[in-house]
């Protein structure tokens, strides 16, 4: 616990620390305290200068909205993130996934003032772009696709068939996707991101918030991972689809899987089905 105590609010008697996976930010514990309520601590040390203000921002602006439940943010630092401890979701209960689907649903009704954000934040420990832009179709491709390319890693994982052929579906965009209004997403939206509150209720946490197309939070949790069905069934009764939407996921998905390779580099169990996403997405689309 030692090296957890620097900067951290007094939570009282702590009776028990266990540390827990935690994605790639870092180091999380969960902590027991006397009365048997539990907090998540998420510190570490060499984690991007403000990733976890922008994380607890993301939360603030999803709770604020009513719509999908998220934890409680009880100390937000440069270095250190406490959250209230949630649940994990129960296994495959329609009745959850129901309920997650139409909450989500309710968050892609936020409508934003233009594609982006206030400021950039992050999607895992990579910089997500997020300057305002009218064009979605523009915003995608440049701040979603294309800045990508530009990382190491995805440098040292795409050959150059595989960037010509991000490159040849940037440039047939425009046709592939329809105008779509800017939301608030998200952002980094599948089924391990989901946990439940203490009542049952569906909540999300490790946002990368901006206001986008809604189909790509959907795109997620289509590719990776999916839900029962019914999650989509009941996101689409409050949130009507768009003509074509299931032929559109796994191009919306190649987003994340380009983030996916900028953070891993050439690793040959990641690097394959990238490269096999994007040979598929061009001779379909052309």
């Amino acid at each position: 616990m030692d090296d957890l105590a620097p900067g951290l609010p007094d939570f009282g008697e702590v009776t028990r620390t266990l540390r827990v996976a935690g994605g790639a930010h870092g180091i999380t514990w969960l902590l027991t305290r006397s009365d048997g309520s539990k907090v998540v601590v998420k510190s570490g040390e060499h984690v991007p200068t403000g990733l976890f203000l922008a994380e607890a921002e993301g939360l603030a602006a999803i709770a604020a909205t009513g719509s999908v439940r998220t934890p409680a943010v009880l100390h937000a630092g440069p270095r250190r993130l406490v959250l209230e401890a949630l649940l994990p979701p129960p296994v495959d209960d329609l009745s959850f996934w129901e309920e997650a689907g139409r909450a989500v649903a309710a968050l892609h009704a936020t409508p934003g003032p233009a594609h982006g954000w206030h400021q950039d934040n992050w999607l895992g420990l990579l910089p997500q772009h997020n300057p305002w832009c009218l064009d979605g179709h523009e915003f995608f491709i440049h701040n979603r696709m294309l800045r990508f390319l530009r990382e190491p890693g995805a440098q040292a994982a795409l050959d150059t068939d595989g960037i010509a052929g991000i490159e040849r579906i940037c440039s047939r965009l425009h046709s592939l996707v329809p105008p779509m209004p800017p939301v608030l997403c998200h952002g980094d939206l599948w089924r391990a991101n989901f946990l439940a509150t203490h009542d049952g209720r569906a909540a999300v946490v490790d946002p990368a918030v901006a206001y986008t197309w809604a189909e790509v939070d959907i795109s997620m949790m289509y590719c990776e991972e999916p839900p029962p069905a019914r999650f989509f069934d009941a996101y689409h009764e409050v949130h009507p689809p768009e003509p074509g939407w299931q032929e559109r996921m796994e191009l919306l998905h190649l987003r994340e899987m380009l983030s996916t390779v900028a953070h891993f580099g050439d690793h040959p169990a990641i690097c394959a089905p990238v490269l096999s996403r994007i040979r598929t997405l061009v001779t379909t689309y052309g």
